[in-house]
C-alpha cells in the first residue's frame, strides 16, 4: 500500500491537492480531490447594505469577478422588485460577455494549451505561455488581443478591468458612449475571425490527441446551464438540468435553485459537493461550465458558434461525457461571445442614456443567476425592512464541479495506472 500526493495543483485558482492510494499491485484503490481553501463571503456581507454587496463580491475571484458583481446586482433587485431599463441589460450583458473572452482566453491559450501545443513530452520548464509564443508565435498573439479586448470591454462598462463598480440596484451608475461603441465594432470582426481560428486549432489538436481526449475523465454525469428559449445563453434566464444520456430535461428559474439542488459534505473537503436534488446523492451529481453548456442547449445563438457545435457534437456526441472536451466546448463559446458582442455594438438601444430606475431598499429575498467563466453561479440575499442583508448564499461555479472533477480523477487515476 502506497500513496501519491499531488500538492500544490497548478494551473488553478484557490488551493487544493490530489491524493492517490495505491494497493500492492500498484492499481489505485481511492482517489480524492481536496479542496484545501474558504472563503466565507456569506458571511462577510451579513450586516451589509445590499447596494454595497455588488462592490464587495467581485473580491471572491480575481477571474471572475465581473459575474459575481453581476450576478449579485441581480439578486438585489429581484429581492426589491426593482425594474431594470433594456439598455442597462444590454450594457450590462456586453460587460459580461467582455469578461467571458477574457477568461476563456486565459483559461485555454495561458493554462491548458502548453500541454497540447508544447507537447506532453516537452519539457515541464518551458511548457507555459512562453513555450507556447515560441513555438507557436501568431497562436500566442491572437491569444493576447482576444484578452485585451475581452478586458477592455469589462473596464469601460464596468468602470474599471479588475473588480467592475457601475452595476448598481435598478441598472448602472454610468451609459456606454458612443465613441467606445465605434471604438469596438472597428476590432470586433477580427476578434471574431481569431475566435475561429481557435476552434480550428482545438479540432487540429483533438486529431492530434484523439486517444487521450477520448479516454481522460470520461465520465457520465448530469449537466447544468443555462439557456433562454432553448438557445445556449450567458446572462439569463432559465436554468436546465440534462441526464447523462441527455433524454431527461429539467428546467427552473433562479429562484427555484433551492428546490433543486442540495449540498453535501464530505469529510475530506472544504467545498460542499452539489447535487441535482430530484434525482438525490449521489447519482444527481452534475457537471457546469462549457462542455454542459453545450450539452444543455437546443443550439448556440449565433450562426458561427451553432455550426461549430454541429461539429463538436459530430466529434464527441451528445451529450458529450469527455472533460477534455471542455477546451473545445470553451474555444466555441469565446466565438459565440465575440459574435454577440457584435449584434449588441450594431443595437442602437446599447448607448442609451436611459440606464438607471428609481429603487426603494426593502426586506426581501432575491437570487442572482449568470452563467461565469467555470459555469453556473447563484448569489442569494435576503434583506430587513432598511434593506440590509441578514442572510446570504452563494453557489460559486467551480463548487459545482468540484465532486465530478474527483470522479474524473479518478477514472483517469484508473485508466493511468492500469
Amino acid at each position: 500500500m502506497s500513496k501519491i500526493t499531488i500538492e500544490p495543483i497548478s494551473r488553478i485558482e484557490g488551493h487544493g491537492k490530489v491524493t492517490i492510494t495505491l494497493d500492492d499491485s500498484g492499481a489505485p484503490t481511492d482517489v480524492k480531490l481536496h479542496i484545501t481553501a474558504l472563503r466565507g463571503f456569506e458571511q462577510f456581507v451579513v450586516g451589509r447594505p445590499a447596494e454595497e454587496v455588488p462592490r464587495i463580491v467581485p473580491r471572491i475571484c480575481g477571474i471572475c469577478q465581473t459575474p459575481h458583481h453581476l450576478a449579485s446586482v441581480k439578486a438585489v433587485e429581484a429581492a426589491w422588485d426593482a425594474e431594470v431599463p433594456s439598455a442597462a441589460n444590454k450594457v450590462r450583458e456586453l460587460m459580461h460577455l467582455g469578461n467571458m473572452i477574457h477568461s476563456h482566453s486565459l483559461h485555454f491559450y495561458f493554462l491548458a494549451a502548453p500541454d497540447f501545443v508544447m507537447g506532453p513530452d516537452s519539457n515541464p520548464a518551458t511548457r507555459n505561455i512562453v513555450g507556447v509564443i515560441g513555438e507557436a508565435p501568431d497562436v500566442a498573439k491572437q491569444a493576447i488581443a482576444l484578452r485585451k479586448f475581452g478586458q477592455t470591454i469589462v473596464a469601460t462598462t464596468g468602470g474599471r478591468p479588475i473588480h467592475p463598480v457601475t452595476g448598481i440596484p435598478g441598472g448602472l451608475s454610468k451609459s456606454f458612449a458612443e465613441a467606445d461603441r465605434d471604438a469596438f465594432l472597428a476590432e470586433v470582426d477580427t476578434m471574431i475571425e481569431y475566435a475561429q481560428n481557435g476552434v480550428a486549432l482545438i479540432n487540429s489538436l483533438n486529431e492530434k490527441y484523439a486517444d487521450a481526449t477520448k479516454s481522460l475523465g470520461v465520465i457520465d454525469t448530469w449537466y447544468l446551464g443555462m439557456v433562454k428559449d432553448g438557445k445556449h445563453n450567458f446572462y439569463e434566464d432559465t436554468l436546465r438540468f440534462v441526464s447523462p444520456d441527455g433524454k431527461t430535461k429539467q428546467e427552473f428559474k433562479p429562484a427555484e435553485y433551492l428546490d433543486n439542488i442540495g449540498e453535501h459534505v464530505v469529510e475530506h473537503s472544504y467545498s460542499k459537493y452539489p447535487y441535482n436534488k430530484k434525482v438525490g446523492y449521489p447519482d444527481g451529481l452534475y457537471r457546469v461550465g462549457p462542455l454542459p453548456m453545450l450539452n444543455v442547449c437546443d443550439s448556440m445563438a449565433t450562426p458561427l458558434a451553432e455550426e461549430a457545435r454541429k461539429e463538436f457534437v459530430e466529434t464527441f456526441g451528445a451529450p458529450a461525457n469527455q472533460s477534455l472536451a471542455y477546451n473545445h466546448a470553451r474555444l466555441i463559446e469565446i466565438l459565440a461571445a465575440c459574435e454577440r458582442v457584435k449584434e449588441l455594438l450594431n443595437d442602437g438601444e446599447i448607448t442609451s442614456t436611459d440606464v438607471k430606475a428609481e429603487v426603494q431598499p426593502k426586506a426581501g429575498n432575491g437570487v442572482g443567476a449568470i452563467y461565469a467563466p467555470r459555469g453556473t453561479l447563484f448569489h442569494n440575499y435576503e434583506t430587513d425592512d432598511n434593506g440590509i442583508v441578514i442572510k446570504g448564499n452563494m453557489i460559486v461555479a467551480t463548487t459545482h464541479n468540484v465532486p465530478t472533477m474527483e470522479k474524473a480523477i479518478q477514472q483517469a487515476a484508473k485508466e493511468i495506472f492500469k
